[in-house]
């Protein structure tokens, strides 16, 4: 992709305004926690410790927003606590330029390091820096400073008190992401109906997963319906592929393919019968129509072999479902099997570890915090040489919208250009035209920040424009900022925009060239997940296998590192001798495919104490030895043989293993291997590259 189309994409991006469901009163939970704590510090301490107070609770009120399962009174806490940190240290420093500038640079590389413990934590740490360099200027006093810093917690305190005093749907985004597991589950049933080897989109599942885990307080309150229908959801995918799939036993047309579709369908119903029931707290009301394709009884005298015991485990898995789903006054607990999440002080080692992990020159996340850094630091210095007063627009703006990839960083520059030169033009019109004194500019900016707290998911531009009045109506209430045009302060903004577009066009971290190394990555899971699961025929254990599960996680993770690589080496302005579109989209479905295989083999695992098959043992070690060597091939852009897995299918030619799927299985997956190798070698096609 060429830049200017780049530029083009990344510019319609990041002023598109979504439609997403709004959430008004969480929005005036959090103005309302503003508003209390801007009106008592202005009553108590007057207009420059409520501005400080301001910014902690606005923020506060910001980090509950961000997509995490973790609580949002914790949420609230860290990003007061850490912004009251970072302002207090920043005052201290801030008479001396060349130590506040050290400050700025280490404080700025560590929030760029962050954001390798997930994008949480990565926009809280950016947002602290950015407020700390508004809030520094406000304190007269090292005690001042220290009473700032104080008031700035106390925001984030009462932000937390709020969310526990005011629950808005309690347990919602939780709720929200189980529902939308199963819902993900009832379309993929029905699309079986239409396609048996339709594709599963594994996001909403791994989703679910995230949002399972608990600290030990959440595990004591967790509603019992959130806890275990995740995992039979999971359970439920592979059986409905080996329904579906003609490779199992059921013809393409017929009788039996009528009672399959009839019972994807009534499976489908129950699905999204057991979501919409999770999703509001409700009884399940089960469509009577589903229930009685289900429970039908001539299915088992028109479906035979494994499509009749695939039919008899679907219902019964959509029994345990409907019942975990049903609410009940219980609620379940860590004995009961809730997964463990760390609490925040034992989250501080694994947050440093994956920090010190990032250290490394190929780490787009450490280039990521040397762009940050040195931006902010160019930012700040710029502006202040500038003679247009408060230069800390600049620093604020690169800080704001720098991400660790292409995309994001252009789009967000764009949209917050936009967004300021809206917002700070109405704001600054107000204040010129109608000399709002101290106490009608904190109404102001409260209602300007509660619209951005409505807005907020429908698009950066959109909660850009509220939040640039909102920092112009605060600072107006203590009487900053006042002299300052909007042309200057949208040339500030326009300067740290600029400054952070070009600090990745000379110091990337392009995806384009990593593509084959995440290709080969998803390709050593899955090879290890259809070894895995092999190696139980050799050794049955029962479906219930542990270390199935792992590997099948592991495949997951690796897959959807795949699809957001591939999602953002599209939008990047490289040209690189990789992978062309056609190549990635054929890579990509031969590798769903074998997946999609080796999930089928998952579906009919023997029980455990069934018979062995030895002939298993020898393919599993083929599979593992195969995919590992075709995975080091594909890194090093050499081409990918399986004569280990040739040999191993040819020499079941004469004896065939007694298992109806295990022979097919391991044709079906050299296949897929093979469709690999015809993707990443095959002759030059005229697509572009993949980037």
């Amino acid at each position: 992709m060429s830049w200017f189309r780049a530029l083009k994409e990344t510019a319609r991006s990041g002023l598109t305004v979504e439609r997403r469901r709004l959430e008004p009163a969480v929005a005036a939970r959090g103005a309302l926690g503003l508003a209390l704590v801007v009106g008592l510090s202005l009553a108590l301490f007057g207009p420059a410790v409520a501005a400080s107070s301001a910014f902690g609770a606005f923020q506060a009120a910001v980090a509950t927003f961000q997509r995490s399962w973790r609580p949002r009174p914790t949420l609230a806490l860290a990003s007061g606590g850490s912004l009251a940190v970072s302002t207090f240290l920043g005052y201290v420093t801030g008479a001396h330029e060349a130590l506040f500038l050290a400050l700025l640079l280490c404080w700025t590389f560590l929030s760029g390091l962050a954001w390798a413990a997930g994008p949480t934590a990565g926009i809280i740490a950016s947002s602290n820096v950015a407020i700390m360099l508004v809030t520094v200027t406000l304190p007269t006093s090292v005690a001042t400073a220290a009473g700032h810093a104080v008031m700035i917690f106390a925001g984030g305190v009462v932000q937390a008190a709020l969310i526990v005093l005011l629950p808005v749907r309690r347990w919602g985004a939780q709720r929200d992401a189980l529902a939308d597991a199963l819902a993900a589950e009832a379309d993929y049933a029905r699309r079986l109906r239409h396609d048996p080897v339709a594709p599963f989109d594994p996001v909403p599942l791994m989703t679910a997963r995230s949002a399972a885990a608990v600290t030990p307080r959440q595990a004591r309150t967790r509603p019992a319906e959130l806890h275990g229908a995740r995992g039979l959801a999971e359970r439920i995918r592979p059986v409905l592929a080996s329904l579906a799939d003609p490779a199992v036993g059921v013809p393409t047309e017929g009788a039996q393919r009528d009672r399959v579709r009839e019972l994807l369908g009534a499976a489908a119903d129950v699905l999204d019968a057991a979501a919409h029931a999770i999703r509001h707290g409700e009884p399940v009301v089960l469509p009577p129509a589903a229930l009685a394709a289900l429970r039908t009884p001539d299915t088992g005298a028109i479906l035979k072999g494994p499509p009749r015991r695939a039919a008899s485990r679907l219902a019964a898995l959509l029994g345990d479902v409907v019942e975990t789903a049903e609410p009940r006054t219980e609620t379940s607990t860590e004995a009961a099997g809730a997964r463990s999440r760390p609490t925040l002080l034992r989250l501080a080692p694994l947050v440093l570890a994956a920090m010190r992990a990032e250290l490394r020159p190929d780490s787009p996340i450490l280039r990521h915090a040397v762009r940050v850094s040195a931006v902010t630091a160019a930012g700040y210095l710029l502006g202040t040489w500038l003679p247009f007063g408060h230069g800390y627009w600049a620093p604020m703006a690169s800080v704001m919208v720098m991400r660790p990839d292409f995309s994001q960083t252009y789009a967000r520059s764009v949209a917050r250009f936009g967004g300021t030169l809206v917002g700070v033009a109405l704001a600054t019109a107000v204040v010129q035209s109608a000399h709002p004194g101290t106490y009608p500019s904190a109404v102001l900016a409260v209602v300007c920040a509660f619209c951005m707290y409505l807005l907020m998911r429908t698009g950066y531009a959109a909660a850009q424009t509220f939040v640039s009045a909102y920092v112009v109506f605060l600072l107006g209430m203590v009487g900053e900022g006042l002299t300052q045009t909007v042309r200057e302060r949208v040339l500030l903004t326009l300067l740290g925009g600029l400054l952070a577009m070009l600090s990745y066009a000379v110091y990337p971290a392009w995806e384009t060239p990593r593509l084959r190394g995440r290709l080969a990555d998803w390709l050593a899971a899955v090879g290890a997940y259809a070894a895995v699961v092999t190696a139980r025929y050799a050794h049955p254990a029962g479906p219930a296998s542990p270390d199935v599960r792992e590997a099948l996680l592991k495949t997951r993770e690796a897959r959807v590192a795949w699809q957001e690589a591939v999602e953002r080496a599209t939008h990047e302005p490289v040209r690189h001798r990789g992978l062309s579109h056609a190549a990635v989209e054929q890579a990509e479905h031969a590798l769903a495919e074998f997946g999609r295989v080796a999930m089928l083999m998952e579906a009919h695992l023997p029980e455990h104490g069934a018979p062995p098959l030895p002939e298993a043992a020898a393919l599993a070690e083929s599979l593992r030895r195969s995919t590992e060597r075709g995975a080091k091939e594909v890194r090093e852009r050499r081409e990918p043989h399986w004569d280990d897995l040739r040999e191993t299918a040819a020499a079941w030619s004469a004896e065939p293993p007694d298992h109806f799927l295990l022979h097919k299985g391991a044709a079906l997956l050299l296949e897929s291997l093979e469709e690999l190798t015809t993707a990443l070698t095959g002759p030059r096609r005229s697509g572009r590259p993949a980037g």
